[in-house]
């Protein structure tokens, strides 16, 4: 399966019951999909996490990027047109957004 599938689902980034963005998926590249994120003003609140947790990765901080990132983790849900995921990897940069996801959670070992 080449993840066709997934083109023109729209997922949605939330914080317990508030709208933060929506990302309308349009490249499928299994275990990463990707979109165009349309924030809502509610983003602006959690975007300078994103932005460390990306800065970090790129910088190679991987144990640092571990730790900002669990911020995002344990604050923000990932759900999909079928319902929220169990764990999710999220990057969101000038208005677009990749992603991999799991119905389990990440083997952290």
């Amino acid at each position: 399966m080449g993840g066709v599938g997934f083109v023109d689902e729209v997922w949605r980034l939330v914080r317990q019951e508030e709208l933060l963005g929506e990302i309308v998926i349009d490249e499928a590249d299994f275990p990463w999909l990707a979109g165009r994120f349309v924030p809502t003003e509610a983003f602006g609140e959690v975007e300078p996490w994103f932005d460390e947790s990306r800065a970090l990765l790129d910088a190679g901080e991987y144990e640092r990027f571990d730790e900002a990132y669990d911020r995002i983790a344990g604050a923000l849900s990932l759900v999909a047109p079928e319902g929220p995921v169990a764990e999710f990897l999220l990057h969101v940069k000038d208005g677009r957004a990749w992603f991999r996801w799991s119905d389990e959670p990440f083997d952290d070992g």
